[in-house]
């Protein structure tokens, strides 16, 4: 029983702290989803049941860049595996996992861990009788997983966790399950996200008249045609050192504040069907590991701008290498001084592809 009252008390402070650090995220206005699916189930040993399986249906919320929440219902259930007699093992279970996102891009690994409450029953028929067949307790459960989005709309979702709760179940000289179980589950499902739909331009509801043509008089003046506006959006460059640490690909957080303001842009202006974005990198380095580098730096800012509420139809990435340079430095050999000069060439470049031209008004 002690040992059950820290590990309650462990799981407790781990949850609280996952808690704490998702309420520390800057604000973010993500996707829900839904996550329908099934699951196999390796049942603990001391319940005398076989392995089965189940289904479940979570709902979850991206928080942060970091940090998902999903909470939902499951079922699962197995036959017993007793020598004599027959029934079922089944659970039932309502809980709410922190998942802590390695990567938001279409691959998204993830760690999680969570809290919750169960009902496990033992349906057996033995001699003698099965004693306190249903118990209702907590349920604690920690794990790892991934998703992979197919699009901005629909993917999949798998995990694996180790869940523990309580049974009180037994019969005497048959098998005892009282105390604390612990089952392992591989969960598989499908993922449909609610993303927040992308303003689109008010268009005017009725063709515009034809103008009407004046007597010509001397004085008269003459209608000029509206212009096209220029683009709305224009191209931003950031250096590499502004959103990465040198040679590596990892935004950093003082990368944020630069990478919202571009994302707020590109959803004020609806009228930008597409943006790319264009990873650039200096001549230091072999030609292909410069060229991996700027697009995986492309890819980098491509999710995290999604995570901002852009939808990934309207982004694309790709890397440039070291093919584009602005400034020629002089040397092949790195140095301070030659990095320093090639500091330009290191860019992310964010562009409008396609635009719809609109007038003027």
């Amino acid at each position: 029983m002690r040992n059950n009252r820290q590990f309650i008390a462990a799981m407790l402070s781990v949850f609280g702290l996952l808690a704490g650090n998702a309420s520390a995220e800057e604000a973010y206005s993500g996707a829900w989803y839904a996550v329908p699916g099934v699951s196999l189930m390796n049942t603990d040993k001391d319940l005398a049941a076989k392995n089965g399986g189940g289904a479940s249906i979570r709902l979850g919320k991206e928080l942060s860049p970091h940090w998902d929440i999903q909470s939902g219902l499951s079922y699962a259930r197995a036959n017993d595996e007793l020598a004599s007699g027959s029934g079922r093992y089944k659970q039932t279970s309502l809980g709410m996992d922190a998942l802590y996102m390695l990567g938001r891009d279409s691959f998204r690994p993830f760690l999680l861990t969570g809290l919750g409450v169960a009902n496990n029953k033992l349906d057996y028929s033995t001699t003698p009788a099965v004693q306190d067949k249903s118990k209702t307790s907590w349920l604690a459960n920690i794990g790892l997983g991934a998703q992979y989005l197919f699009n901005d709309s629909f993917g999949v979702q798998a995990d694996v966790r180790q869940q523990w709760t309580r049974s009180t179940a037994k019969s005497t000289g048959v098998f005892d399950s009282s105390g604390t179980v612990g089952n392992t589950l591989l969960n598989l499902g499908g993922v449909f996200r609610f993303p927040a739909p992308t303003a689109m331009p008010v268009a005017d509801s009725a063709p515009a008249a034809a103008p009407v043509q004046a007597a010509a008089t001397p004085d008269a003046p003459v209608a000029a045609a509206l212009p096209a506006c220029k683009p709305s959006f224009e191209t931003v460059t950031i250096l590499a050192e502004k959103l990465f640490a040198f040679d590596q690909d990892k935004l950093q957080d003082s990368s944020k504040p630069t990478l919202d303001e571009v994302a707020s842009k590109i959803k004020a202006n609806a009228d930008v069907e597409l943006v790319l974005v264009t990873g650039h990198t200096d001549k230091l380095g072999s030609e292909s590991y410069n060229q991996k580098l700027s697009e995986r730096r492309a890819n980098q800012v491509k999710a995290y701008l999604m995570t901002q509420g852009v939808s990934a139809k309207r982004l694309q990435a790709s890397g440039k290498g070291e093919s584009e340079p602005v400034v020629a430095c002089k040397g092949d050999k790195s140095s301070k001084k030659l990095i320093e000069c090639l500091q330009p060439n290191r860019r992310v470049v964010i562009s409008a592809e396609k635009q719809r031209e609109m007038p003027c008004r």
